[in-house]
C-alpha cells in the first residue's frame, strides 16, 4: 500500500489516494508539524481492496481553515503504517 497526496504543496485542497492489496479498516489522520491532531478523515473505515482517495480541504475538526505550512498524514490499514507529509500554501 502506498499513499499519496496531490497537488502537493496544495491550496486550498488536497486529494490523499492509497491503494489496498486486500479489504482492510482505514485511518487517515493530518497533524501539524508539533505532532497535534488536526483532523481525522478516516476512522476505522472498512474499504475494500483497490484504489481510494480522500480529500482534504485544508481545515481543522472545528472547519477552521488550519494556517500555511507543512502537515502530515498518517494511513493505517492493518499493520501498515505510513506517514507522508504536504505543505498548504494560501
Amino acid at each position: 500500500m502506498m499513499g499519496r497526496s496531490y497537488p502537493n504543496p496544495f491550496s486550498p485542497a488536497t486529494t490523499i489516494a492509497y491503494t489496498l492489496p486486500i479489504a482492510s479498516r482505514v485511518d487517515l489522520r493530518i497533524f501539524d508539524v508539533s505532532g497535534r491532531l488536526v483532523r481525522v478523515l478516516l476512522d476505522g473505515v472498512h474499504e475494500t481492496a483497490g484504489r481510494h482517495e480522500v480529500l482534504w480541504d485544508g481545515q481543522d475538526a472545528s472547519g477552521r481553515d488550519v494556517s500555511c505550512g507543512a502537515y502530515f498524514y498518517r494511513l493505517s490499514a492493518g499493520d501498515y503504517v505510513e506517514t507522508n507529509h504536504m505543505v498548504l500554501v494560501r
